[in-house]
């Protein structure tokens, strides 16, 4: 009898309320004859249902009845739950470079001022080593005069407009784009008004700043012609500056006048 007590204890612990015993207990009541026929019937499950509820059930059964506490057992200690971080919905693309372009610095404009000068049938642009207009004793204008005398021009270059040097930037404060891309387009801009009223029969790009940003090409790209579009065949040499520091260069210098002199000398 102790052992059908606490068997019923234990359903009613699993609130198990509908149970059949499989063999006749001691001292039991009948078995009712609609829970046999329930009995029968679940004895008989699906094939489909089988294979998919009865395992679940059966997890869910052992996991239900493992958080029980059992009677006369002290309280067992429940595992802390961890929440689970929710996803965070991603910022849209045009939000996100929108951000980055606001946080990135802009890069300072280019700084540097050319003279354009016209010596014979050629068309100057040099560089300004100080930034402001050649002066007659200046040691880099007496070795450009130098150079277009060895190359059989006028020795004494005509300064083109108002003879203010080409300067960039335009503007010291705006919000005006004057990046680099800026800054060529507004020297070749020049270069091509100056080549529609007189035209030349060779175009000298002397120095850095002339190459970048008339010639679109690189500060070592030196002792070459140049097919720059929209202006045609262009010298490309270093700037004055460099040519007095390195008098080996002198000799190259020589080697493209002799290369390029029937530009000018057949033209004129």
């Amino acid at each position: 009898m102790n052992a059908e007590l606490r068997r019923r204890a234990y359903l009613d612990a699993m609130q198990v309320t509908c149970w059949l015993p499989r063999s006749l207990l001691p001292f039991a009541a009948p078995s009712r004859p609609e829970l046999l026929a329930l009995d029968q019937a679940l004895a008989e499950p699906d094939t489909a249902a089988a294979a998919t509820d009865v395992p679940v059930a059966s997890i869910a059964v052992a996991v239900d009845v493992s958080e029980r506490p059992v009677p006369g057992e002290p309280p067992r200690p429940q595992p802390e739950r961890v929440a689970r971080p929710q996803p965070v919905a991603a910022p849209p693309v045009a939000e996100v470079a929108e951000a980055v372009a606001r946080e990135t610095p802009k890069a300072p404009p280019p700084r540097f001022a050319l003279q354009l000068l016209r010596a014979g049938s050629c068309l100057l642009l040099v560089e300004l080593p100080t930034g402001e207009p050649f002066q007659s004793r200046d040691p880099g204008y007496v070795l450009l005069k130098d150079i277009l005398r060895a190359g059989g021009l006028p020795d004494r270059p005509q300064q083109v407009g108002d003879g203010e040097p080409i300067r960039w930037p335009l503007l010291h404060r705006g919000s005006l784009d004057q990046g680099a891309e800026a800054a060529r387009d507004y020297v070749q801009g020049v270069l091509m008004a100056e080549l529609e009223q007189m035209g030349c029969d060779c175009l000298w790009l002397v120095g850095g700043a002339a190459l970048r940003f008339a010639g679109e090409v690189e500060d070592d790209a030196c002792w070459r012609e140049l097919d720059i579009d929209g202006i045609g065949r262009a010298l490309a040499l270093p700037g004055l500056e460099a040519l007095m520091e390195e008098p080996a260069s002198k000799a190259e210098l020589w080697r493209m006048l002799k290369r390029s002199m029937p530009r000018w000398v057949m033209g004129s």
